[in-house]
């Protein structure tokens, strides 16, 4: 791959190619891709997201939408660092095209503010819960009328798929969906596969999917357009946009240590535990008489925070570029982190995450609550749905509807886009619509 490809400005639904040289300095394209996502309204929605606990009334904890603002914040740091040493290595790149450091970070934070974006409500959960409803639930019934992909596709639904829909969906007046650059849409996909083969091999890439069957030709020619090189034929699958890694990196960075901070902040892991675990993560940059100097728990963790999140960027950025040949013939495959020397303090810190926040009670009674709620709305809308395009609807299916949004595609000849389209609706639902949906189905609420 190359980098002149892979910095493509095209924007998805566009026929003109754009050079960097011929940008507006004081808007560039990159950067236009950020405000896209943020102005969303499916971006909007992530603020009733559930991050680690879910339906939180605490201040202290992240939402989707915190936690998607903060990785953006990472991936720009990473983006321009790793950007300033990529222009030092590839000259041309600026003196011929016209690149500046900043394009990479706006292309990474742009792509990492939207990377949360297809998640369904509850969190992971959401995603196991339509999963279910397909694999033992009413949703059984449809498998033998779908192809085994599009099968596999809903019974793993799967967010970053449906985040490449949503930035990628056309709608009447909206071609292209929100015309991120093509160099966006590259960053944003760190699975750039389909479903099935599930994990064929121990790739990176390999590890989740990154684009339904209904958007497959849409990321082939995402793909074409940046050169990214193709892994197989016969079961769609790509190397990954180099930028991707940094993307990933900055997730990483933060779930890992942000998480973390929550379970502190909320109780669920004692201060001695969680200070020594940081103070392992930063001790080589530590500054023992300020730390000293930190009255309070918050103050403590924050600094620390601060500290471990500067010391993994650094990390990563040269993890990058002492591999950013092999990145670029498609060889790397792992994540980033996967290769830090602090990989064992990382993964102490996941693992008391895991036992103590994870698996807390409040975190499994709202996973319970929200399997219910999810099971509920896709059992009654897909009944609706599917009686109405086959003229069997009932007075109930048909009240049902009517609260349903027109973008819905009811009329659909395909069953696999009509099953898609309940699930992509009730994914874009926030937590409290989920549930306020579930209480008027249920009579719970008029």
């Amino acid at each position: 791959m190359n980098w002149e490809q892979l910095l493509s400005l095209k924007r998805f639904g566009d026929t003109n190619k754009r050079l960097r040289k011929e940008q507006d300095e004081t808007r560039l394209g990159f950067e236009v891709d950020y405000d896209r996502v943020i102005f969303s309204s499916e971006f909007r929605s992530l603020q009733d997201k559930t991050q680690v606990i879910p339906l939180s009334q605490t201040d202290f904890v992240h939402t989707r939408l915190t936690h998607s603002l903060e990785v953006s914040v990472v991936g720009r740091s990473l983006g321009r660092r790793v950007g300033q040493r990529i222009l030092k290595k590839h000259p041309q790149l600026q003196s011929t095209h016209g690149y500046q450091v900043n394009d990479f970070g706006a292309i990474v934070a742009a792509a990492a503010l939207a990377h949360d974006i297809g998640n369904p409500p509850f969190g992971h959960s959401g995603e196991k819960a339509i999963g279910e409803f397909f694999i033992s639930g009413n949703g059984k019934r449809y498998k033998e009328q779908l192809n085994a992909k599009e099968y596999q596709d809903l019974c793993d639904f799967e967010g970053n798929a449906n985040g490449f829909k949503i930035v990628t969906q056309s709608r009447e007046g909206r071609e292209g969906g929100i015309r991120l650059s093509y160099a966006t849409l590259g960053a944003f996909t760190k699975y750039p596969k389909e479903s099935l083969p599930k994990k064929p091999t121990s790739h990176i890439a390999d590890k989740k999917y990154g684009f339904f069957q209904s958007e497959k030709e849409a990321f082939v020619a995402v793909a074409e357009e940046l050169g990214m090189l193709k892994r197989s034929e016969e079961h769609l699958s790509f190397s990954r946009h180099p930028l991707a890694f940094l993307v990933e990196a900055a997730d990483d960075i933060c779930y890992t240590i942000i998480d973390f901070e929550d379970g502190i902040n909320l109780g669920l892991i004692p201060e001695e535990f969680a200070l020594e675990y940081l103070i392992n993560l930063v001790r080589d940059s530590i500054n023992t008489k300020k730390y000293g100097q930190l009255t309070n728990t918050q103050d403590r963790v924050s600094y620390l925070r601060a500290l471990a999140i500067n010391t993994l960027i650094n990390e990563v950025v040269d993890i990058f570029m002492e591999n950013e040949d092999d990145i670029l013939k498609g060889k790397f495959d792992t994540a980033l982190l996967d290769k830090s020397k602090y990989e064992a303090q990382i993964n102490d810190i996941i693992k008391l995450s895991v036992d103590k926040i994870y698996k807390s009670a409040e975190v499994v009674d709202k996973e319970i609550a929200g399997y219910g709620v999810i099971n509920t709305l896709l059992k009654v809308y897909t009944v609706a749905v599917n009686n109405c395009y086959e003229n069997t609807a009932s007075n109930y299916d048909k009240l049902i509807l009517k609260g349903l949004p027109k973008t819905l595609k009811v009329d659909q000849d395909s069953l696999y886009e009509r099953l898609l389209s309940v699930c992509h609706y009730v994914s874009l639902l926030s937590d409290s619509q989920a549930i306020l949906s579930y209480k008027k189905i249920k009579g719970f609420s008029i």
